[in-house]
Parts: structure tokens; sequence; C-alpha cells
């Protein structure tokens, strides 16, 4: 019962979404629209925007912070460290992730007595959500990380993840760039005080323009693997 799921969780524990945006105007409406009311606070990262983003974002009710460093890990460490709530999830402003399911993940997370759920797109559901350079990129990175990890990991580069802000002193994250996404899970996995796994969700196709340049980017984070 997904709403007994909803009023359980927002009796036991207050909840951060944390969105990090750089000229996310377009996407932000939708994602909002998405988000339940039983999220305790949104925190929208303005990473050097020209448009928009802020403007929108504090129209919808969001705390908006400030990010100067230019880079999606940068924004993506601003706001982890904002977020009061005792669990956070996080989500990207482009209608890409599910921001008005994570009552189904959140309930995963606590029945199962884990610390950190990556939140898997793939197989997609949508074949349209991502095109098939970006796919098999994404396949061949999770491949990579599993072998360092020695762990089966089915999408190392999600941007959707719920975990209780209690680990984050056990995650030491360097990343300024899009590698943040595989460093933060292989963080979580490598440490034997935090317990992780992943959970299947739906992924769409993006409201507005890519931020993602897939060559620079996919062999950006390779490196960053051996790194």
């Amino acid at each position: 019962n997904i709403e007994q799921s909803q009023k359980e969780i927002k009796e036991k524990k207050t909840i951060s979404l944390v969105i990090p945006c750089y000229n996310e105007e377009d996407g932000l409406p939708a994602t909002f629209r998405l988000v339940p009311k039983y999220i305790d606070e949104i925190i929208v990262v303005d990473n050097n925007s020209t448009d928009r983003t802020a403007e929108v974002a504090k129209k919808f009710g969001a705390r908006v912070v400030k990010e100067t460093k230019q880079g999606y890990g940068w924004a993506y460490q601003r706001g982890l460290k904002e977020a009061r709530g005792e669990i956070i999830v996080t989500a990207d402003a482009d209608g890409t992730y599910p921001p008005q399911k994570p009552a189904k993940i959140i309930d995963f997370l606590l029945k199962n007595n884990l610390d950190f759920v990556s939140c898997c797109r793939l197989p997609l559901k949508n074949k349209k959500a991502m095109e098939p350079l970006n796919l098999l990129g994404n396949y061949l990175l999770s491949i990579a990380m599993s072998f360092f990890v020695w762990r089966w990991i089915k999408d190392s580069q999600s941007g959707m993840w719920v975990f209780k802000r209690e680990i984050l002193p056990k995650l030491h994250l360097t990343s300024g760039d899009m590698a943040l996404s595989e460093e933060i899970k292989m963080e979580a996995i490598l440490n034997p005080e935090v317990k992780f796994a992943e959970y299947h969700i739906d992924y769409y196709p993006r409201v507005g323009d890519t931020k993602l340049i897939r060559w620079r980017h996919g062999i950006k984070n390779l490196l960053f693997l051996f790194k």
C-alpha cells in the first residue's frame, strides 16, 4: 500500500531532495510538479546558471544555494552538505528520474536495513529515454566499475540515489564532474560499514538541452575509475 508506506516513512524520517542545476528553467517545472508533499525540503544547487533556474526553483518553494565551482560533482557535493533530512534523495532537473516515487525506494532501504540505494535505470523500460550510444557507454562503464569493485553493478552512472545522511562522512568524494555519480557508489560499496543495493526505476526522455558531452564525459569517467 503506497499511501500507507508514505505515511509510515513520513512518521519515521525527514527527507531532503537535492537537485543540481545548470540552466534548467525548462525542466524544473515538470520535475517539481512530480515531487510528493511528504518531502521536507528541496535543495536546488544553482551551478552558475545564466537563465531563470534560481527564480523558477524559488517559485516552487525550493531552497536555492549557489555553487560557483562549475561541475556536476561540485554542485552535488555542495547540495549534499546543505541537506538537513535524515534521508537524502537525489534527482536531475530534466524530468528523467521519477522524484514522485521515493516512498517505495525509502521503504526498500529501511526494510532491508540498507544505508545506500542506487536507482538503476537499466534495462530501460522506455527505449527512447536514452540514445543508443549513451546506453552502450553506460553498459561499458558499469562493466568496468563492476570489475574494480568486484561486484556486479547494473547502472554505475545513475544520478538518482537514496541514502541515510549519517553515512556522508564515510563517503570521501573528490570528483567535481560527472564522475561523482560512479565515485559515490564506489565509496559506498567499498566501505564495509555501508550497506549498498540497487533498485530498478523508470527513466524518461529529458526536458530541455542535455549537458552531457558524450565522448568527453565517457572517457573522463573511465579514467576516473582507474584513478
